[in-house]
């Protein structure tokens, strides 16, 4: 299974999440500007770990598609953390302990 696939199962998960929180709220100016700049971070990051040799990845699961050293697969995390974590608490919020 590629990287890509893998993301998308992820991905698609978050989606999902995030449309549903959508319905609710509507955070996204917050949610942009917070992508913006953990992409920023992860890029710088991830090539420093990738350099290093820190981290690797498989070259016959991997698009080809590269942002320095790091792999375009790579960011889908930051993706889904930066969009999955403000969903996650407007549809938690109404919630009493």
């Amino acid at each position: 299974m590629s990287y890509w696939a893998l993301n998308a199962i992820f991905l698609a998960v978050v989606a999902l999440v995030a449309i549903i929180a959508t319905l609710r709220a509507r955070p996204w100016v917050a949610v942009v500007i917070t992508l913006g700049i953990l992409l920023v971070v992860s890029a710088v990051f991830d090539n420093v770990m990738i350099g290093v040799g820190l981290v690797g990845y498989d070259r016959s699961k991997i698009s080809g598609a590269f942002i320095g050293v790091a792999p375009l697969e790579d960011f889908a995390y930051a993706i889904a953390a930066a969009v999955l974590l403000p969903s996650l608490w407007i549809l938690t919020a109404g919630r009493k302990r």
